[in-house]
């Protein structure tokens, strides 16, 4: 006997977006010393100029929080009214409770359901895919999604792989119902086979069993990452826009996670994208932020080209695992202030 009940018949959109970007701001010329490297070089090869470190009173949850409170203002919703908080991340320094219910204390909401995504620089995108599909079933009205980092606990200032990649940030989206499609089909999947090209090492069961580090570390085999990142990206991010019944000509911006200026560059050549079209560069001032930089880049971008409000954007992330994720979405309309 089947179940007897219905769902709305309603679509999703991102009403808005918040950013925070921690206060110190620390350019190519404090690591090129240390790894044995110079600004030039570090630019050539990813883009990065400049990078934001978190300061001792800047946490994870801290970063998500301010964040959080800009994009519900942006919104017009107040924190009581969520449904649901998803907070992408891999560098909340616990295993348990989730960093989601730390979030929903301070801002003063704890009833909402809460849960963390692991999924390395695609778990936002991996966030919106599951809030929009949230609100299309009637199971929650709105959600907030978080992406946050503090990756600089995470590297190793002496690896000349790493060290001048990875920074800290939070960037926040809520997400709601709409009567017309906001939000296209999440397009998503993995290459676990090589899961093991980005690893935090040494493991916490190695550290527990006397190793001599007591945090673990970033460590990346660079090219592999970055010819999968290239080679394979490219025709999910197509696949994404033609599920959402897009193309490259009428797509408003694009605005791939933030690993690499050569990466992104690479993709958007592949996919022939039009000049037309708005990508997003973030990476240049911000460095490598994982869950955090597809938000921060779209806050970004938007304050450059505020035209750019309710178009269409491409995102796609990519990341430790290896997996992925990507869909179409419209950019937030203009915030309720500025209206």
């Amino acid at each position: 006997m089947a179940l007897s009940f219905t769902t709305p018949n309603q679509h999703s959109r991102i009403y808005s977006v918040g950013a925070y970007r921690p206060e110190r701001i620390v350019s190519n010329s404090e690591i090129v010393d240390q790894i044995d490297s110079s600004d030039e070089w570090i630019r050539e090869r990813s883009g990065i100029q400049s990078r934001r470190f978190a300061g001792k009173d800047e946490s994870v949850i801290f970063m998500a929080k301010q964040a959080s409170l800009q994009a519900l203002e942006r919104a017009g919703i107040s924190a009581q009214e969520l449904d649901a908080v998803i907070l992408a991340t891999i560098s909340y320094p616990y295993q348990t409770p989730s960093g989601a219910t730390e979030l929903l204390q301070e801002l003063g909401a704890p009833k909402p359901a809460a849960f963390d995504i692991s999924a390395a620089c695609a778990g936002f995108c991996y966030g919106v895919g599951m809030a929009a599909d949230l609100i299309r079933s009637g199971t929650a009205r709105y959600v907030l999604v978080v992406g946050v980092e503090r990756l600089s606990d995470y590297t190793d200032e002496n690896d000349r792989g790493t060290a001048f990649i990875f920074a800290d940030g939070a960037g926040a989206v809520v997400i709601g119902p709409s009567v017309e499609a906001g939000i296209g089909p999440m397009v998503w999947g993995s290459d676990a086979d090589n899961r093991d090209a980005i690893l935090l090492e040494p493991s916490w069961l190695e550290i527990k069993e006397g190793s001599e580090k007591k945090w673990p570390d970033i460590s990346m085999v660079g090219q592999k990452v970055f010819r999968w990142a290239v080679f394979e990206m490219a025709p999910i991010a197509v696949e994404a826009m033609e599920k959402a019944g897009v193309t490259a000509d009428t797509l408003g911006a694009f605005i791939p996670h933030q690993a690499n200026i050569r990466i992104i560059e690479a993709m958007a050549k592949a996919m022939k994208l039009p000049e037309s079209v708005a990508i997003a560069e973030d990476v240049r001032l911000a460095g490598n932020t994982s869950a955090a930089s597809i938000p921060l880049a779209m806050d970004a971008l938007l304050q450059q080209r505020p035209d750019l409000h309710g178009k269409s954007a491409l995102m796609i992330g990519f990341g430790a695992g290896l997996v992925y994720a990507g869909q179409v979405a419209l950019l937030p309309p203009l915030p309720t202030s500025s209206r």
